[in-house]
């Protein structure tokens, strides 16, 4: 006999939060949103873990959805600047989803191994075309060309014109040479590079060793880069965190190829985690790289399926079934769950889980968002962080194309079940059948639609991280642990929604002027 739950499955636009003591300490500019993103241990008896015993946290709770139309690799960047984390859709040839992780990685840095060098042999139509190809307008010449070749020069932009310099013309006649390039020796550490950098008053460094071999780049741009963006999220050698979707057909193949590419975190792309197919996946890539391959698992919408996957060994677990703006999911198959029930019910068998092992896995709430305080009701629902499609896929710096209707710009952005992506192994359930032989969908679970343009994610982002660090302020708390911990929520009716937004007046059209009478 079918089990029937006796509550209503509800969404995050049933809820309201009610207000706490607001301490006179209690100021947004004081608020940190910093949010584990993998499992790590913990003292049950201490309370709820801090963020930072994770091994890789966030600055802020936000991460982009493992869509084509949103985590390419210029919103990876952005939004790893702005102190959030994408995941680098999988929906993609090997190759191509790697060489994204390497673009992002290799963005920026502190100390850089060159990837633009010539030897001195090269001519200048070899510099053109090595910077038409990577970029980059910093090239390392070497004895050999290679990254770690002995240092005989640097070229930039500043060593010649393009249209008066020969495309024949010997490298080694307009690089600047060793002899007046100012080096640091291997063993320095970032901020002694940086104040070279600002003493003899450079833009690029290069650190060599006792052999003058070159071993890294350091660039003041990075330096500049990170002033302006101080929440940026980046690892050990001040590279931005990036994350990467993998499926469960090919990931033997993939994940290696992700892991040394750089991917800082991996995620399984699935409409339905609860699966054993999942449970392989995680226990591969913990088997294989158990010091590197942080993977999280989902979706699901229960305690159950959290368990599962926790038990499996994922390092997170998404949460959300048919909440996605683009998702039909429950409209094709009836499966799935309101994201508010499913986030309360997962993020108490999370709590569940820690008291008993000692281990902490950090919840993802994924779809159902479309309003910021839909955010912050996620988090203190419980949601250790959020993922964000339809929210990110307005921005510039999203993949889909910008275009005007109707007198208004609009961005394309479709589902990973729709037919334009194409995405089967993200709905295969591994049997090796139809799917797998013939590698098209039966039905779609996704749409195709377009999404108002908004600018860029920077701005956007701001505004709204703005609204999640004064509603806590509001509930009297000034981390995400003292928000879950305090937080006090109300079933609201359908009324009292109405009544919270402008009613009973007539808004102005602010492009058009009153006329008096």
């Amino acid at each position: 006999m079918a089990y029937i739950y006796d509550e209503p499955s509800r969404t995050f636009g049933e809820y309201l939060l009610i207000p706490n003591l607001t301490a006179k300490d209690c100021l947004p500019e004081r608020v940190k949103l910093s949010a584990p993103v993998v499992r790590f241990k913990a003292d049950p008896d201490a309370g709820l873990p801090e963020a930072s015993l994770s091994p890789l946290t966030i600055n802020v709770p936000v991460t982009s959805a493992l869509m084509q139309s949103v985590s390419g690799e210029e919103l990876s960047i952005a939004l790893a600047r702005c102190g959030g984390l994408s995941f680098v859709f999988g929906s993609q040839a090997i190759e191509d989803q790697v060489a994204m992780v390497g673009r992002v990685k290799n963005y920026k840095a502190g100390f850089v191994v060159s990837d633009s060098n010539l030897p001195p042999k090269a001519t200048f139509a070899d510099v053109v075309a090595l910077t038409e190809r990577t970029g980059h307008s910093t090239i390392a010449i070497t004895d050999d060309g290679t990254a770690t070749g002995k240092l005989v020069g640097i070229i930039t932009s500043r060593d010649y014109r393009r249209g008066k310099t020969a495309p024949t013309t010997p490298v080694a006649e307009i690089m600047t040479p060793l002899s007046a390039i100012h080096c640091a020796e291997i063993g320095i550490d970032l901020p002694a590079a940086n104040d070279l950098i600002w003493k003899h008053k450079v833009n690029c460094l290069p650190v060599i060793d006792a052999e003058q071999r070159l071993r890294y780049l350091i660039f003041r741009k990075d330096y500049d880069a990170h002033k302006e963006h101080p929440l940026e999220n980046v690892d050990r050698d001040k590279r931005l965190i990036v994350g990467a979707g993998i499926n469960t057909r090919d990931y033997r193949e993939r994940v290696p190829a992700l892991l040394t590419a750089g991917a800082d975190v991996l995620c399984i792309d699935s409409s339905d985690g609860y699966s054993e197919w999942q449970a392989d996946a995680i226990a591969f890539i913990k088997s294989t790289y158990p010091d590197q391959g942080h993977v999280g698992a989902g979706n699901v919408v229960d305690r159950e399926g959290f368990r599962y996957l926790a038990e499996a060994g994922a390092d997170f677990v998404k949460v959300g079934i048919g909440g996605g703006s683009i998702c039909i999911t429950r409209e094709q198959k009836g499966i799935g769950r309101g994201q508010a029930s499913a986030v309360i019910e997962v993020a108490k068998a999370r709590d569940e889980y820690f008291q008993e092992t000692g281990i902490y896995v950090p919840v993802c709430s994924d779809g159902g968002i479309s309003q910021d305080y839909h955010i912050t009701l996620a988090l203190a629902m419980g949601a250790d962080f959020v993922m964000l499609g339809r929210y990110f896929a307005r921005f510039d710096e999203a993949p889909g194309r910008k275009v005007q209707i109707n007198n208004q710009f609009m961005k394309e952005y479709w589902g990973e079940g729709s037919n334009r992506a194409r995405n089967w192994q993200r709905y295969d359930h591994g049997s090796g059948g139809d799917l797998a032989k013939t590698k098209k969908m039966m039905f779609e679970e996704g749409v195709d639609s377009y999404v108002p343009y908004a600018g860029k994610l920077r701005d956007n982002l701001e505004a709204s991280l703005a609204k999640i660090r004064s509603t806590l302020c509001n509930c009297g708390a000034l981390t995400l642990r003292e928000f879950y911990q305090r937080a006090r929520l109300t079933v609201a009716s359908a009324v009292s929604i109405r009544e919270g937004g402008a009613h009973d007046v007539v808004l102005k059209d602010v492009h058009s002027e009153p006329v008096e009478s």
